[in-house]
């Protein structure tokens, strides 16, 4: 029997072929909360443990080969205002591309990927967290695409004009008119569909609507954790059909039961205290570890995130499930993964159950892969057939 020596040496000589593809990292917000994008304050170059879960010592440890950089922007933004701070964000990871090329390379389709891990560099992709990033426009949406956006997360916390967030009332009943002409341009420009963060019944109408691949960028399975951030299992079980892929995340509140209403209680505390409840910033942190001194957490392992990981595989199959941690975007992480040099424990925990090689390799690597060159695929096929959309929210929402 392997000792756990034994299955973490493993599981570093699988993950040097076959390395982590992260479907959700926020290290461009963080850097925004923390030194205003100021990269000589935050050099991630050097260890930042203790300020970031994220830097280029611990991505190397951790096993990861491409990375999906969230360039998120709080849905309390609206208009201009949201889709100029996600201008912002995609400029902190260019600078990042510029300062760090002999770790990080600019991918922009699955042969890029496979280029960098050939090359020894960690593949840089970006996904924008939110529809209300683009304001309405799929001319906005496009120009997010050109500049090297490769997913967009429907919605995040709140609802859009046209798409049902898991965290709102419901408000169109999954996807508007409008939001499922956002999923067919997406299709045709070749942009990975995301459903994490949406309502249930815009997964549904997204998934029968999209002809590419849908990706959970992070986001579990409500049947082993019921939170409204995790995915149904009738939803896993139509990922076959469309080639999709779920990306299992490690945030405590969506994985541990016990940690929901903590983390519930925790956020208020925050709120009561003058902050929004996604602050990481030293002061909010500062209050977070207060009222865990007086109010002991649950704490999830890698373990639980492996539980995951089987309920997901038995229902959505092999083929269909991934890794987006969501580090840097959660003020608690499981033990074990408590930052992105934790991947090792993860697929040694998966190793000592007996998950083979090839099934990890489809894990970390495989399956996100397919997914994008699926999509751009697709996207082929529809440009030999059609042009852009223009149509407004305003035409087709107003009937």
């Amino acid at each position: 029997m392997d000792t756990p020596t034994d299955l973490l040496e493993r599981a570093g000589e699988l993950l040097a072929a076959h390395p982590v593809v992260d479907g959700h990292n926020d290290l461009p917000w963080a850097l925004r909360q923390h030194v205003r994008y100021d990269l000589d304050r935050m050099d991630i170059a050097a260890d930042q443990k203790g300020r970031l879960h994220t830097d280029i010592p611990r991505l190397r440890s951790g096993g990861v080969g491409a990375q999906f950089w969230s360039v998120y922007v709080r849905s309390d933004m609206a208009g201009d205002a949201a889709v100029s701070a996600t201008l912002e964000q995609i400029d902190i990871v260019d600078q990042l591309l510029e300062r760090y090329p002999a770790d990080l390379a600019r991918a922009l389709s699955a042969d890029d990927m496979e280029t960098a891990r050939d090359e020894g560099r960690i593949a840089s992709l970006m996904g924008a967290e939110g529809g209300h990033s683009i304001n309405n426009s799929l001319a906005t949406l496009r120009g997010l695409y050109a500049l090297g956006v490769r997913y967009m997360t429907l919605t995040h916390n709140d609802n859009t004009a046209w798409a049902d967030s898991a965290t709102d009332e419901p408000g169109v009943g999954g996807l508007s008119a409008f939001g499922h002409e956002v999923v067919r341009e997406m299709n045709r420009i070749g942009m990975l569909v995301d459903l994490s963060h949406v309502a249930a019944t815009t997964m549904r109408h997204a998934l029968a609507t999209s002809l590419a691949p849908v990706i959970f960028s992070h986001s579990s399975s409500r049947a082993v954790c019921d939170h409204p951030r995790n995915v149904p299992d009738d939803v896993l079980a139509l990922l076959p059909g469309n080639g999709g892929v779920a990306m299992a995340t490690f945030v405590p509140k969506f994985i541990l039961p016990a940690a929901v209403e903590w983390t519930r209680a925790a956020d208020e505390n925050l709120r009561a205290q003058g902050l929004h409840h996604l602050d990481t910033t030293e002061r909010a942190m500062k209050i977070h570890e207060a009222f865990e001194a007086a109010n002991p957490r649950p704490v999830a392992t890698a373990a639980t995130v492996a539980d995951h990981l089987d309920h997901m595989r038995e229902v959505a199959g092999i083929d269909h499930i991934g890794i987006g941690g969501d580090f840097d975007g959660t003020a608690f992480t499981p033990a074990g993964l408590e930052d992105v040099a934790g991947y090792p424990n993860l697929i040694a925990e998966l190793l000592r159950r007996g998950w083979s090689d090839a099934d990890l390799a489809k894990l970390t690597w495989h399956n996100a892969v397919r997914a994008l060159r699926a999509a751009e695929d697709v996207a082929a096929d529809l440009q030999a057939t059609r042009g852009p959309s223009n149509v407004t929210i305003d035409e087709l929402d107003a009937i």
